[in-house]
């Protein structure tokens, strides 16, 4: 059986326009698809150099396969459980610097290079104060992309034109102006002068960006049938869901440069992407906080599962639509149509997330996703959100760590379990509600302020200890709350 490359399948070549700082499963069937998609379908002529960030990588097997590989899309799309694949080709070579150097730097003399995309892991966007211009290369990725600024400037003496969009996919706040706040301080640092500054703050646009796709990744224990499925070989098949959100922050024109939207593409371009984390943070992250301790200790182990169920379903779409969303400002439909697709996301059946698996430091989850809303939901109806609540007293009950006689496998700050631990062992319901919404630790205020709260929450807390999750779910869903 032949292995994939441009010798065995007839694929098409482009125009080296994109310097991808990455090689990894995400960037592959993110990035790379989108790309892929944008040739497709809009002649975007986008061909791909992947450069490898650190010194050991999967440069070499992509070379070995021409740059090209497999990419298996599964979920929920248009309301079917679908998985489709195909051969992605807009990578066209790859390069290791820590081998060839000069080659690496040699894509700064490009005259058709226009785009910088890079994901370095979270770690990658950082300052290395050893790092300098003469080294080959440069230990970090800013240092790496600094050189070959650097270089570019030379080769067309500062000619304005021959700027670069650059778009990180580090999952870091403000990404972008990270990583350019990094390449003026090696500015700096390595002497490179005014002129250089100059051209990178004028003609080199930074973009921060949101992005959010699940990759599982290579499909290792499922490659024995997809090899007879496909045909060939390919070791470096990768496998995504089918949702894909990419913000970008930025000037209006980078808009005009990427065909997005002519290809369907779910790629947003703005001049303020907050909104927009903010919506994926309470809607996306918030309701997978706000689910784990009511679904687990109704006896439900799947994220899946839990959509599947009446009673648990019930609850998380209220939380979403009836107590998340009308604490966003952004536009009704788009909330909506977010909601949803989270929801499908939640269903799909190529993805099996254990609720306690993510059920890792719900407690400062619990601050960050869920707590916001509820601050802001009582801010803007002078009313609690009962099922936000309902949630929290669901997480003081999962934290007593036990199901229907078994123990829980709770993982979170040592200073959390030994909390808890303590306050159960008071036993006394009241108690630890109350202790548990004074803990500023965990909530950075004293809840027990909010008129009513204390109460909501201990009278939950009551039923669902002494009746069980299931009795006191369906309890509070007979008294119309959904």
């Amino acid at each position: 059986m032949n292995t994939l490359n441009r010798n065995t399948v007839n694929t098409k070549t482009y125009t080296e326009r994109i310097l991808q700082f990455g090689e990894g499963n995400f960037l592959r069937a993110f990035a790379n698809w989108m790309i892929h998609e944008m040739n497709k379908q809009a002649d975007f002529d986008g061909g791909v150099v992947a450069v490898q960030p650190i010194d050991q990588g999967l440069i070499k097997m992509l070379n070995d396969q021409d740059g090209l590989y497999t990419l298996y899309l599964n979920g929920i799309k248009n309301g079917q459980a679908i998985s489709e694949h195909e051969i992605i080709d807009c990578i066209q070579r790859g390069i290791n610097p820590y081998e060839n150097y000069t080659d690496y730097l040699a894509n700064a003399e490009n005259p058709d290079l226009r785009f910088v995309i890079s994901n370095t892991t979270e770690a990658g966007i950082a300052y290395n104060q050893n790092d300098k211009l003469d080294d080959a290369p440069q230990s970090s990725f800013p240092g790496k992309l600094t050189a070959l600024l650097f270089k570019r400037f030379q080769t067309f003496g500062g000619a304005s034109d021959k700027g670069l969009i650059i778009i990180p996919c580090e999952l870091i706040d403000r990404n972008g102006d990270n990583l350019k706040r990094i390449v003026l301080q090696y500015a700096s640092d390595w002497n490179l002068g005014d002129d250089f500054i100059e051209w990178v703050n004028d003609d080199t646009i930074f973009c921060n960006t949101l992005v959010d796709r699940i990759v599982p990744g290579y499909p290792r224990d499922k490659m024995d049938i997809i090899t007879q499925e496909l045909g060939y070989k390919d070791n470096l098949v990768v496998e995504g869901e089918q949702f894909h959100l990419w913000v970008i922050e930025g000037p209006e024109a980078i808009k005009e440069e990427i065909p997005a939207e002519a290809c369907g593409l779910n790629i947003v371009f703005t001049n303020n992407m907050e909104p927009y984390r903010t919506r994926k943070v309470r809607i996306l992250n918030g309701a997978h906080t706000s689910l784990v301790p009511v679904g687990y200790l109704y006896g439900i182990d799947k994220v899946r599962e839990s959509l599947e169920d009446e009673v648990v379903g019930g609850f998380l779409k209220d939380v979403i639509f009836e107590e998340i969303c009308p604490t966003l400002d952004l536009p009704e439909t788009e909330l909506n149509q977010f909601a949803n697709d989270v929801l499908d996301r939640f269903r799909n059946p190529y993805l099996e997330h254990a609720l306690i698996s993510i059920s890792l430091n719900s407690t400062s989850k619990y601050k960050t996703r869920v707590l916001p809303s509820v601050l802001e939901y009582i801010k803007r109806t002078d009313k609690l959100p009962q099922c936000l609540l309902f949630s929290l007293a669901a997480l003081i009950a999962f934290y007593k760590g036990e199901r229907n006689g078994e123990a829980i496998p709770l993982k979170d700050d040592q200073s959390a379990l030994d909390f808890f631990r303590e306050q159960w062992a008071i036993g006394d319901i009241a108690t630890v509600a109350k202790a548990t919404l004074q803990n500023t630790n965990f909530w950075g205020q004293d809840l027990t302020q909010y008129n009513g709260l204390l109460e909501e929450v201990t009278k939950n807390l009551e039923n669902i200890v002494n009746s069980g999750m299931q009795t006191a779910l369906q309890s509070f869903k007979k008294v119309g709350t959904w």
